[in-house]
């Protein structure tokens, strides 16, 4: 035996009816609204024989103790510690330093001092021992090391490690310092 329903809406209800399916637009337009957020582009436009620093030199975090030690960054990004100072996380970063020469110029790189001091919350550091990441490394100083340029485009990179000496019960925060390259092209 079969039955059959029809289902006939009464007139308010088939008033309810139309006017839902009028607003249901208008009521999920909300999901359909735009929403904007801003960035930003940044580019380096170089002129020939020049150079940028990339990023800065960074030792990590490091943990002092009643011992002074050394925390040594390598041009390469290993880290190294001697005496009381124990390396913390993952950090530390080479500075890395960028330009544009020319095919074969020779250039001479050096630094505006042997060493330099950080200063921060506590007794400041010295940073000694800059070393640049070229093949094979090299000790920079103040009297010029010549390189050659080797890119047939002209452009170049290289990173620069040194040495950190951290005080017996150095104090905890962020020193920070800085030092001068200097480029000349031949």
């Amino acid at each position: 035996m079969r039955t059959r329903h029809t289902i006939r809406p009464r007139p308010v209800l088939r008033g309810l009816a139309a006017f839902a399916l009028v607003i249901a637009p208008a009521a999920a337009s909300p999901a359909l609204a735009q929403a904007g957020a801003q960035s930003e582009a940044e580019a380096i436009v170089l002129r020939p024989l020049s150079f940028f620093k990339v990023n800065d030199l960074d030792f990590g975090d490091i943990i002092a103790s009643g011992t002074a030690g050394t925390v040594t960054l390598e041009p390469d990004g290993s880290r190294s510690r001697t005496g009381g100072v124990t390396l913390a996380g993952g950090g530390g970063e080479p500075a890395r330093f960028a330009g544009l020469g020319s095919l074969n110029r020779q250039v001479n790189i050096s630094l505006g001092s042997n060493s330099i001091w950080i200063t921060g919350p506590g007794t400041r550091m010295r940073v000694r021992n800059f070393e640049i990441g070229s093949t094979p490394t090299a000790i920079l100083s103040t009297s010029p090391t010549r390189f050659r340029i080797t890119s047939p485009l002209g452009n170049y990179n290289f990173p620069v490690g040194a040495t950190l000496e951290v005080g017996a019960n150095q104090a905890p925060g962020d020193y920070s310092g800085t030092f001068t390259i200097t480029l000349n092209y031949l």
